[in-house]
């Protein structure tokens, strides 16, 4: 039932019909009619009674309404992102974390759209999620590092030193384009139970190389422009814990002047969440 409202609430403005919520569930034909008959009759869903496409109904305006009084940071969070996507053209996302997951929980905004959504969940490990790992205890921190893909000394170097830089700088960038940030959410969610030794190789080499790809700027220091796919910052709750992260995707190329600017930005904001 509820990969059913999810599946609704992902889909945008597109209208969903029985058969695509059957075939992007794998439901049988009985089961479905089942839940969608359920969720109509609480108002949870509502049918179109003319071209029979379903949508989100009212009765989860209710549950919305008393989610946003029972998660006051998190509805803050999403008037921040609105906010930040105004000032600076960019879509922005609030992201929290779920146990070993992050969970994208809103998106605002205007400018280009990245290929994430709502309600989507992407593995909490490198590297996704460095704006947690880098405010996290030592001990948190070096299980994120070892969730990595693939384990060697000088990818735990490098790792920390990451965390670091990011602590000092009071917010992470990830400079790749959105292409491939989509590619490594891919690799990261495939099992590799039943693949061959030799294809299992490959994409454990191919996670390593996203693992590191985004966490540096190929650009000289000298202002050479960069793709930059997220620069996020994060919220902390009344024990300095990172509550969720405060996000723009720029989805372009900017020089390190840009960058700092709209980091910045996006820094005093999560900064003011944090002490409200």
């Amino acid at each position: 039932m509820l990969d059913v409202i999810e599946l609704l609430a992902s889909s945008g403005d597109e209208r969903l019909r029985f058969s695509d919520v059957v075939g992007a569930l794998e439901l049988t034909q009985a089961t479905a009619h089942a839940i969608l008959k359920t969720l109509c009759d609480r108002g949870w869903l509502i049918r179109d009674p003319v071209d029979k496409t379903f949508a989100l109904g009212p009765g989860l305006a209710v549950v919305a309404a008393r989610t946003e009084a029972a998660r006051p940071l998190a509805h803050a969070a999403r008037i921040a992102a609105q906010e930040l996507s105004r000032q600076l053209g960019f879509a922005a996302s609030v992201v929290e974390r779920v146990e070993d997951e992050l969970v994208i929980t809103a998106f605002e905004g205007v400018g280009p759209q990245p290929a994430s959504a709502p309600g989507d969940r992407i593995r909490y490990a490198p590297p996704f999620g460095v704006a947690f790992a880098a405010w996290d205890s030592p001990a948190e921190q070096r299980a994120w590092i070892d969730r990595a893909p693939t384990a060697s000394d000088a990818l735990t170097e490098r790792l920390n030193v990451v965390l670091a830089q990011t602590r000092e700088r009071g917010f992470d960038v990830d400079w790749t384009t959105p292409d491939l940030t989509r590619a490594a959410q891919v690799m990261g969610s495939l099992s590799s139970d039943g693949l061959p030794d030799h294809v299992r190789g490959i994409t454990d080499q191919l996670l390593a190389e996203f693992t590191t790809i985004g966490l540096a700027p190929a650009g000289d220091a000298a202002g050479g422009s960069q793709p930059v796919a997220t620069i996020a910052a994060p919220v902390f709750d009344a024990h300095r814990r990172v509550a969720l992260i405060l996000s723009v995707h720029p989805l372009r190329s900017m020089t390190p002047r840009q960058v700092d600017s709209a980091g910045q930005r996006v820094r005093r904001a999560a900064d003011r969440l944090s002490r409200s």
